[in-house]
């Protein structure tokens, strides 16, 4: 199957993904940024994956940009979305046009905390079970159906910097395992309740 990885910044889930999966489970052919300086493009460039920057100020708006990516993407035959750090909003055509194709990794255990600050607004919370999903992307904000979940407990901390960084690690091992299952096509909605996501065996 071949996968694109959309990315902001520093990449370290696209340099999971590269270990892991590519050439192994799936092929990554493209990785697409909303910065042209993000780190991650490097990743890419040195395992010989093709990159392009897509800012946003360079369209008339950012329904063009998302257009432009997309025509981009399927230009290299892509069958998987993947975003991995990825913080801009995609508009509702992008969504629709890779419906159920495009997977997502939250530093939270959603419904809780959706949005860019799940870590912050947790530890804020007082919360003493953290985790990471992924989850398929749809129009919402980090409201699509969950594909998995994984919990740590962390009581005493208080540190949004430190709860990140045991997350980040939770997320490199989770994303991959979340490609794989679509990679094999293993998931589909629960006809009875299309929230709701099986996982085949």
């Amino acid at each position: 199957m071949k996968i694109a990885v959309m990315l902001s910044g520093r990449g370290t889930n696209l340099q999971a993904l590269i270990e892991t999966v590519h050439g192994f489970d799936g092929e990554i052919v493209a990785v697409a940024s909303d910065h042209e300086e993000a780190p991650g493009l490097r990743h890419a460039r040195t395992a010989n994956i093709l990159t392009r920057s897509f800012e946003v100020d360079r369209f008339a708006d950012r329904s063009a940009r998302d257009k432009a990516i997309a025509d981009w993407l399927d230009e290299n035959e892509v069958e998987l979305v993947v975003l991995a750090g990825y913080m801009a909003l995609l508009d509702d055509a992008f969504i629709a046009h890779f419906r159920d194709r495009i997977i997502n990794v939250h530093p939270s255990l959603l419904p809780a905390f959706p949005g860019t600050r799940a870590v912050e607004q947790a530890v804020a919370y007082g919360v003493k079970v953290f985790g990471v999903t992924v989850h398929l992307v749809d129009e919402g904000i980090d409201s699509g159906p969950i594909l998995l979940q994984r919990a740590v407990e962390l009581p005493g901390y208080s540190d949004p910097t430190e709860v990140h960084q045991i997350l980040q690690k939770i997320e490199h091992e989770l994303l991959p395992e979340g490609v794989r299952l679509m990679v094999r096509g293993a998931v589909r909605r629960d006809p009875a309740n299309p929230q709701r996501l099986i996982i085949e065996p």
